[in-house]
């Protein structure tokens, strides 16, 4: 079976590819301005607004599966449109798509959200990721949309090098007591997608942690796990920051785990110390 890994070259992409070739795909990746480290993957450069270049690829792979893991940032040709070019050439070549999807669709008004909740995003992020889930179920009713949370690894995700920046002084910023979040853990989120692709699921799902956690308690954790000093680390309240985007967010993933052979573990629990 092959799997293309869109993407792949990032933080939870890596971690697709990986998972893939250990399952015994033959697997493929894209890379937007650099490749990724797995040489057990055939790399190829793509940019999401180029419709030529996409087909060109997905006649050349002939995936069975893809999962897009890329991110465009507030780039609404890459973030909101390049998903649907992505759904659209998937349906053509007869490929199931997974598309992650991100909880800052959602405002934070009512903090708890299920997968029947629509978006209501407050941000030009949030509100590019929110177009993309409504664009590519459109197009591709039998495609997965996948909405996570802030996703944490052991050591690599940019919220693990925040705590450690801000320990050492190195970078100004706090975290926030106020600011909830249903952390991840990337190799579950991981293992999550490619089961997904295996089975006929479609539609939403949300693949988030158990644990509702502040950025603060969060970098508690992996300062701890980390030996670093937690009284190093600055704390504040979102509420009195200009900051946009939503306070607090609780994915509920407890629908699309009951589907699930792989667990969703909270934070406390993959960021714990062994005893």
């Amino acid at each position: 079976m092959t799997a293309l890994i869109v993407g792949g070259s990032g933080f939870l992409g890596a971690e697709l590819v990986r998972q893939a070739r250990v399952a015994g795909h033959t697997t493929a990746a894209t890379y937007a301005t650099r490749r990724g480290d797995a040489a057990q993957a055939t790399w190829y450069p793509l940019d999401l607004r180029d419709v030529g270049r996409l087909d060109a690829l997905m006649a050349d792979v002939r995936p069975r599966f893809v999962v897009n893991a890329s991110s465009g940032r507030t780039d609404w040709g890459v973030t909101a449109e390049g998903p649907v070019r992505l759904a659209m050439a998937a349906a053509k070549y007869g490929s199931r798509l997974l598309h992650v999807s991100s909880d800052a669709v959602f405002s934070g008004a009512r903090v708890h959200y299920d997968e029947a909740c629509l978006p209501d995003p407050t941000t030009p992020y949030g509100a590019a990721k929110a177009a993309a889930e409504t664009g590519v179920l459109a197009v591709y009713p039998e495609a997965v949309v996948a909405r996570t949370s802030l996703i944490i690894g052991d050591g690599g995700s940019v919220h693990e090098r925040l705590v450690h920046e801000l320990v050492a002084g190195t970078r100004d910023g706090a975290l926030f007591t106020d600011d909830i979040r249903c952390p991840v853990h990337v190799a579950d989120l991981a293992a999550a997608l490619l089961e997904l692709a295996k089975c006929d699921a479609s539609g939403m799902h949300h693949l988030a942690g158990t644990d509702a956690l502040s950025r603060h308690e969060l970098g508690v954790l992996i300062a701890r796990r980390d030996g670093l000093d937690t009284s190093r680390l600055p704390g504040g309240l979102r509420a009195h920051s200009t900051l946009p985007g939503a306070i607090d967010v609780r994915l509920d993933s407890r629908a699309t785990q009951r589907k699930l052979n792989t667990t969703l573990r909270g934070a406390i629990q993959f960021l714990c110390l062994p005893a």
